[in-house]
């Protein structure tokens, strides 16, 4: 079945109905990631009353030619119709030059984004910093007491943001019984197996241990500490992350459609993975960042923070740590990643196909999403950047 055929009549066939226990499966995955909110329960990040104006100018990018990784020449119009995507744009200079959309897709469809979730909850940190209601330095049981008896008892708020968390927890998409798996039952995103509760988020949290080595020394991937970086967010603010991040950012971004925010049972957000936006407003996050936190005039992020996130990192913690044999020399900071060291770049990555890439060399921004099968495809992932590359030299 194709994905098109996916929730087609009324009511659907059974083998095209699209559940709980299916939407992240392909093909089913392709109306899952458009449709998030018809899946689960969300809650809205309202968007801009005055939405920043986005210039576009079309050039013809979809001929442009490079080389793959594996050696073999191609198109980034080829790399599109091969690797599942659903979307790309490409800003450059503030101005949209490309703009492509799959089968289904529009400027207005809404698009799960997964972990480039991270990435915005490490960029709104810099806003609770600069206005004192975080400190990055202080312990997490500052402010979410209820974490003593876990690992994130002994880590600072730092650790969270920089994924440097010395905890018992694989990252593992594909085992039905790993540590994901249970993660994902608490978040209410996987229907549990008979005779397992499901839980919820927070109480799963305190559950969580670690490996009796210290913090803060090895990059080691886990979505688990976004949520609770999250948790710390709605203790400072006294408000939820939803409310959070339309006040503090998605609004005076100047975004022009209103995104969601999955929920568990309990009505916390998966603040790890949990967005869906429109691929417009997700550029104009990309070119916020490109511009050190600037919109019309407007700091909206503190410029120090952004310059934080670009120039540190510990390259050592990510030589230890869990990537880098994919991308070796790479850094991680606030939830975003300098994957080329010879690039002047920031990429935020989320599983079956999404990135947001921000290269300042070239003052270009690009925004691909995407419903590939396989939740991790390090082929595919390494093609497009790749195909990144290839736009930014044709643009520099």
């Amino acid at each position: 079945m194709r994905p098109t055929d996916v929730m087609r009549g009324s009511p659907p066939a059974p083998e095209a109905q699209v559940t709980r226990a299916n939407w992240r499966s392909f093909p089913a995955i392709r109306w899952g990631f458009t449709h998030t909110r018809e899946v689960l329960p969300t809650a809205e990040i309202r968007r801009s009353a005055r939405p920043t104006p986005m210039p576009s100018a079309p050039r013809e990018l979809s001929k442009l030619g490079f080389t793959a990784p594996d050696g073999r020449e191609t198109t980034i119009e080829a790399t599109l119709r091969e690797t599942f995507t659903d979307t790309l744009l490409v800003m450059h200079r503030g101005t949209l030059i490309h703009e492509w959309y799959g089968d289904g897709m529009t400027a207005t469809t809404p698009h799960l984004i997964c972990s480039i979730s991270k990435a915005i909850a490490g960029t709104l940190g810099g806003i609770l910093a600069a206005r004192g209601l975080i400190d990055p330095e202080a312990r997490v049981l500052r402010y979410v007491p209820e974490l003593e008896t876990s690992v994130y008892a002994g880590c600072t708020v730092r650790n969270l943001l920089d994924m440097a968390v010395a905890i018992q927890f694989e990252e593992d998409y594909e085992d039905p019984a790993g540590d994901v798996a249970r993660y994902r039952f608490s978040s209410g995103w996987d229907v549990p197996p008979p005779g397992v509760e499901p839980g919820h988020q927070r109480a799963y949290l305190t559950t969580l241990r670690g490996t009796g080595k210290p913090h803060g020394k090895v990059f080691h991937y886990v979505s688990t500490n976004t949520e609770v970086l999250g948790w710390v967010y709605e203790r400072a603010c006294g408000m939820p992350y939803h409310r959070i991040l339309s006040e503090y950012l998605w609004q005076p971004l100047g975004t022009e459609e209103d995104g969601s925010l999955t929920l568990d049972s309990h009505g916390m957000g998966r603040i790890a993975g949990g967005i869906s936006v429109t691929a417009r407003d997700l550029v104009r996050f990309g070119e916020m960042m490109r511009c050190r936190g600037v919109v019309e005039g407007r700091q909206v992020v503190p410029g120090w923070w952004i310059d934080d996130i670009r120039e540190n990192g510990d390259p050592q913690a990510w030589a230890d740590g869990d990537l880098a044999e994919f991308f070796p020399g790479a850094r991680y900071r606030s939830k975003w990643f300098a994957i080329d060291p010879s690039r002047n770049a920031l990429t935020a990555i989320g599983i079956h196909g999404q990135h947001l890439y921000v290269d300042l060399d070239s003052d270009t921004v690009i925004a691909k999403l995407a419903t590939q099968p396989k939740a991790m495809d390090v082929p595919i992932d390494q093609r497009w950047f790749a195909a990144f590359s290839a736009i930014t030299a044709h643009l520099a």
